[in-house]
C-alpha cells in the first residue's frame, strides 16, 4: 500500500547459525514436548537445563560468529562488506511511497511507471 512500510522482516537473521546449535534447539524441543506430555518435575528440570544451556550455545556461536566477522572487515579484501551489509539494511527497512502504487502494487521500473500512468488515465476516462 502506499505509504505504508514494508513492516518487520520475516525471515529471521541466521548469519552465525551453526550445527552446535541446531543440535541444542532440537534437544530443547525434545525437552519441552517431554514436559509438555509428562507434566512432570522431573521433567520441567530437564526442560529448563537444557533450554539454559542451548541459550548458552547459541549465544557463544553469535559471540564467536561476530569476531570472525569484526576479523574479516581488517582484511584488504573484505573492506567493502560492511558496506554492502549496511546497503542491505537500509533498503530492509526502506517505507514505500510515491505515486507508483496502483491498488495494493508497487511498480518500480520506468517501463512501469507508463503503465502506471496509463492505467490512470483509463481509470479517470470510465
Amino acid at each position: 500500500m502506499c505509504g505504508m512500510s514494508k513492516g518487520p522482516c520475516r525471515h529471521k537473521e541466521t548469519w552465525w547459525w551453526n550445527e552446535e546449535g541446531a543440535e541444542a534447539v532440537r534437544e530443547k524441543k525434545i525437552k519441552y514436548r517431554k514436559w509438555k506430555r509428562e507434566n512432570s518435575k522431573e521433567a520441567w528440570m530437564e526442560y529448563k537445563k537444557c533450554r539454559q544451556s542451548a541459550k548458552r550455545v547459541i549465544s557463544l556461536a553469535k559471540e564467536k560468529r561476530q569476531k570472525e566477522c569484526a576479523s574479516d572487515l581488517n582484511d584488504p579484501e573484505h573492506q567493502n562488506k560492511i558496506f554492502r551489509m549496511a546497503k542491505q539494511m537500509v533498503k530492509e527497512r526502506q517505507d514505500i511511497t510515491g505515486s507508483n502504487c496502483l491498488k495494493g502494487k508497487v511498480i518500480v521500473d520506468e517501463t512501469g511507471s507508463k503503465r502506471f500512468m496509463e492505467g490512470v488515465h483509463k481509470k479517470t476516462d470510465e
